[in-house]
């Protein structure tokens, strides 16, 4: 335990942008190349990130160091190239949207030398640019109506144990009992992997010490499609891992099916129950913004517009979970014939 050997692993699709700082924050790791493996996976980037890829390594002295390319897939796919070719003794996935801090490997090999088997930390958002556009998007991402229920994105006092983590770090024994990614799943593959973890006597360690960050998607249009397509692979996973979920999940979708059955209703002339909706929504809305204004350190303007991208994020989440849910008996009629 005393030369553990960490491999970090990223998989990228079109992050020329976001990655030069992110390989940076890895040059400043305060943990020993020569401990270092750094494993690369470019999903099929039509702009300049294999090339950012391979002048990193090529500069860049490590333990071991890889780039593999692979053709256009989900993120389950990148993942497992990359766990099929790390040499070290513990896996770490980070994302190319986010930031380490100089400390983060080290805190993970020391978490790991106490006992731990899977381990991670405190991950919260900030902006890519400091407009105020993004920081109102940064607002709404962090409230609890956006996805600040997750428990990685609330910092704790000391060591516990949770239901999730982001910038997973697992031991190699890890992958060898359980196995690895799904890749049937888009999106929902995390939320899988660490079910069975858990189902397998696993215990996911969070440690306060490990702290990265993500980045928000930079404009109303790339978080309201993001948002959709959460909720969309939400829907079609309750095919393959239903019980992976919590009814925290649902809650979107439950209020856009609440929204069409008032709006059948009305059809019908009962209009009562779309007064009452309408009502407690807008109160709820109304809550939220105050208080994602009130906590955020970056207050300006464009914060008028949180109760819409409220809406927005709401129903875009639902919307994209019906669609899942309606197109899941085909999906797990597919995964079975394969």
């Amino acid at each position: 335990m005393n030369n553990l050997i960490i491999s970090l692993c990223i998989v990228a699709y079109n992050e020329e942008k976001c990655l030069p700082e992110l390989f940076n924050d890895i040059l400043k790791q305060n943990y020993s190349k020569e401990k270092t493996e750094i494993i690369l996976i470019d999903n099929g980037s039509t702009d300049n990130t294999a090339r950012l890829m391979g002048d990193f390594l090529e500069n860049n002295q490590f333990y071991n160091s890889k780039l593999i390319q692979i053709k256009r897939n989900n993120l389950a796919v990148g993942c497992n190239e990359a766990i099929k070719s790390f040499t070290g003794d513990i896996y770490v996935r980070v994302d190319a949207h986010s930031s380490i801090r100089y400390d983060f490997l080290s805190k993970i090999v020391e978490c790991m030398k106490s006992g731990e088997k899977v381990c991670g930390g405190y991950r919260p958002c900030i902006t890519q640019d400091d407009t105020y556009m993004q920081n109102t998007l940064l607002a709404a991402e962090e409230s609890m109506f956006g996805s600040s229920f997750a428990s990685y994105r609330r910092n704790h006092d000391e060591k516990t144990y949770t239901s999730s983590l982001f910038h997973i770090a697992v031991m190699r024994e890890v992958f060898e009992k359980c196995g690895v990614y799904d890749e049937r799943l888009g999106r929902t593959e995390d939320n899988e992997f660490t079910y069975r973890l858990r189902q397998n006597g696993y215990r996911l360690c969070f440690s306060p010490d490990i702290y990265s960050e993500q980045k928000v998607r930079s404009t109303l249009g790339k978080i309201v499609s993001q948002k959709f397509k959460n909720g969309y692979w939400i829907g079609l996973t309750t095919a393959v891992c239903p019980q992976c979920f919590s009814l925290f999940h649902f809650v979107p979708l439950c209020f856009v099916l609440a929204l069409i059955m008032t709006i059948i209703l009305f059809v019908f002339g009962i209009k009562l129950p779309i007064a009452m909706l309408g009502t407690v929504y807008l109160l709820f809305i109304l809550m939220i913004t105050i208080t994602a204004t009130i906590t955020s350190k970056k207050r300006n303007i464009t914060f008028v517009a949180l109760p819409i991208i409220f809406i927005l994020l709401h129903i875009s989440y639902g919307i994209g979970t019906l669609i899942g849910l309606i197109k899941m008996p085909a999906f797990k009629n597919k995964t079975e014939k394969h």
